[in-house]
C-alpha cells in the first residue's frame, strides 16, 4: 500500500487536507483519484488509512478510515556523525540511514571532508536531503522524519559529544589498524541502559591523524569492518545493520 508523508497541519479529526507538493506529488505523479485508499504518516507516531472523497484542482480531502500505531525507535538511538562526503554519497548515506532505523545524522567538517565550512555547502543540498528523508520516510513506513542537523566543526562536534546530561557511548569506525570488530565493541562494552550511540565515520578521506588521536583522547578505541576498506555508504550502512542486529532491533514490535 503507498504511504505519504504529512504536515501536521493538514489533519483534522476526520481526515487529511492535501495542497502543495503532495497535492502534486499524490494525484499528479502518483495517479491517486476519488476512491482511492492509501496510509498517511505524521502525526503523532500514527499512520491513517484514508479514503480520497473529494479531488479539485490544487487540493483534496480523505477521510480517515482507521488508524494504527506506529511503533517508536528503541534505545539505544543511534546518531550517525559523518563527516560531510561527496554529495550523490550523502544523498544515498541519507536515505539507507532512514531506512536503516538512525535517529539522526550529525554531519561535520573535518580535515579531510568533501567540503570543509558552513559557507561551502550549498543550501540547495540540505533542502534535496531532507525530500530524500520524506521519500525514504515514505518507502518505509516509518513514523517520524529523522533529523538531519545542520553541519558543525569537529570541535564542536566532540564538545557535544561529551555533554554529560545524556547517557551516551561512542564507535569509532576506523580504516586503518583497529583490535574490536564492531560487533565485539557491542558484546563487550558496558552499553545497557544507554540513551544514545554516536557513530563517527570519516569521510572519502578518513580521518586525519590528530582527529585520531583526539577521538581516541576521549576513550574511543577505534572499531574494525574487516579486511576490506569500504566505501563511505557501503560503511554506514554496514555499521547501521551491525549494530540493529547486535541490539536487537530487527525485532518486530
Amino acid at each position: 500500500m503507498r504511504r505519504y508523508w504529512l504536515e501536521a497541519s493538514a489533519y483534522d479529526d476526520e481526515g487529511v487536507t492535501i495542497e502543495g507538493d503532495p497535492f502534486h506529488h499524490i494525484f499528479d505523479v502518483c495517479r491517486q483519484e476519488r476512491g482511492s485508499k492509501f496510509e498517511v504518516l505524521g502525526k503523532s507516531g500514527t499512520a491513517w488509512l484514508v479514503e480520497v472523497t473529494e479531488v479539485g484542482k490544487k487540493r483534496a480531502y480523505a477521510r480517515k478510515i482507521e488508524e494504527r500505531k506506529v511503533a517508536e525507535l528503541s534505545k539505544p538511538h543511534i546518531v550517525l556523525c559523518l563527516s560531510v562526503p561527496r554529495f550523490n554519497v550523502m544523498d544515498a548515506v541519507v536515505e539507507k540511514a532512514v531506512e536503516m532505523g538512525a535517529t539522526r545524522i550529525q554531519p561535520f567538517f573535518s580535515d579531510f571532508s568533501f567540503v570543509r565550512k558552513a559557507d561551502s555547502l550549498p543550501a540547495s543540498k540540505m533542502e534535496r536531503w531532507k525530500k530524500i528523508i520524506v521519500s525514504a520516510t515514505q518507502q518505509s513506513g516509518r513514523g517520524d522524519l529523522m533529523p538531519l542537523s545542520e553541519p558543525i566543526s569537529f570541535d564542536a562536534l566532540l564538545k557535544d559529544f561529551t555533554n554529560p546530561s545524556v547517557r551516551r557511548a561512542g564507535l569509532f569506525a576506523y580504516e586503518g589498524a583497529a583490535p574490536t570488530a564492531v560487533q565485539d565493541f557491542t558484546r563487550t562494552t558496558g552499553l545497557k541502559g544507554l540513551d544514545e550511540l554516536w557513530v563517527f565515520v570519516g569521510s572519502e578521506g578518513g580521518f586525519s591523524t590528530q582527529e585520531v588521536q583526539r577521538i581516541q583522547d576521549l576513550g574511543l578505541a577505534p572499531v574494525t569492518l574487516g579486511d576490506q576498506v569500504l566505501r563511505v555508504e557501503t560503511a554506514c550502512i554496514a555499521l547501521l545493520a551491525v549494530l540493529k542486529y547486535e541490539f536487537g532491533l530487527l525485532e518486530r514490535r
